[in-house]
């Protein structure tokens, strides 16, 4: 048995509610995809909480997957009747055969190479340099595989600065790679804290599979006690905040580091944590930038 593929073009503004509407019609999914990707008018979307995004692309186009067996149709007619619209004629339907989809994803997360002496490896992979500091981590729940630029950039930027013994709260730990990577880069003392206790217990587990000793705490156990490397890649909104919370983790003549940053709010954190020490921009990938300073 397999499904089919339903795809077609739409406005921006109809897109989410004809989703919506697609799937109150029984359909098993309903996605918007940029029209124009792959293209020189492709339009990069970064949005994060309470932030005002366009609504979609200017250019939408809608992937429904269906029952093999439905009628595709009439699962168009109802969903574009109960948005208004006349109906939706021009479209594309494609079979979708049965496949063992578990060994599909993991075909899809490959080691993902940090810097010459850093890796991250899912579990299902043999290590490509068993001579280098690989992090066995796993696609999950919790945010965090390695693959975004702004845990590279936070990786990055703790392999140049973890000193042997030194202690490290990853505020905000998500699947705790950032806690994870800095045991195995040679940090001691190691927390994290997470609002999300899903975050926690993925990161108690990776810990545990990467042979590293770490504090994990959600927001009812909050972690006390300063440190001498803070790193946060958490999102510009919760960074504003939370700036005088992640400060008081850092000692006096710690570092601390920050990422989640689009590089046009630099200059805003910047100035909000001007308060407490002096950030700069340390690092910067595609449109992300990591912020870091000394407190003094």
């Amino acid at each position: 048995m397999g499904w089919q593929s339903v795809s077609f073009l739409t406005e921006a503004g109809s897109a989410e509610p004809l989703c919506d509407a697609l799937l109150e019609a029984g359909a098993l999914s309903a996605s918007i995809e940029d029209a124009d990707a792959g293209t020189p008018d492709e339009q990069p979307q970064f949005g994060e909480p309470g932030s005002v995004n366009s609504p979609g692309w200017q250019h939408s186009r809608i992937v429904a997957l269906l029952e093999a067996d439905a009628d595709v149709t009439a699962v168009l007619a109802t969903a574009a009747a109960a948005v208004g619209l006349g109906g939706i004629a021009d479209y594309a339907v494609e079979a979708v055969a049965e496949q063992n989809w578990v060994q599909l994803t993991q075909s899809q997360f490959d080691p993902i190479r940090v810097s010459e002496r850093l890796w991250i490896v899912p579990s299902w992979h043999e290590t490509p340099d068993p001579a280098a500091i690989n992090l066995i981590l796993d696609p999950g729940m919790a945010f965090g595989t390695g693959s975004h630029p702004t845990t590279r950039l936070c990786l990055e930027w703790l392999e140049r600065n973890v000193s042997t013994g030194c202690s490290l709260l990853d505020y905000g730990c998500g699947s705790g790679i950032l806690a994870i990577a800095g045991a195995r880069l040679g940090a001691g003392q190691v927390a994290g804290v997470d609002i999300d206790s899903q975050a926690v217990e993925a990161a108690r587990a990776n810990a545990e599979r990467n042979g590293v000793t770490a504090l994990f705490a959600d927001s009812d156990q909050p972690v006390a006690g300063e440190y001498d490397v803070v790193v946060a890649n958490i999102l510009s909104n919760p960074l504003r905040v939370l700036a005088p919370a992640i400060c008081a983790h850092v000692r006096s003549g710690g570092l601390l580091a920050l990422s989640g940053i689009l590089r046009e709010q630099a200059v805003e954190i910047i100035g909000i944590y001007a308060r407490w020490l002096p950030l700069e921009i340390a690092d910067v990938r595609e449109d992300w930038v990591c912020l870091a300073g000394r407190k003094p």
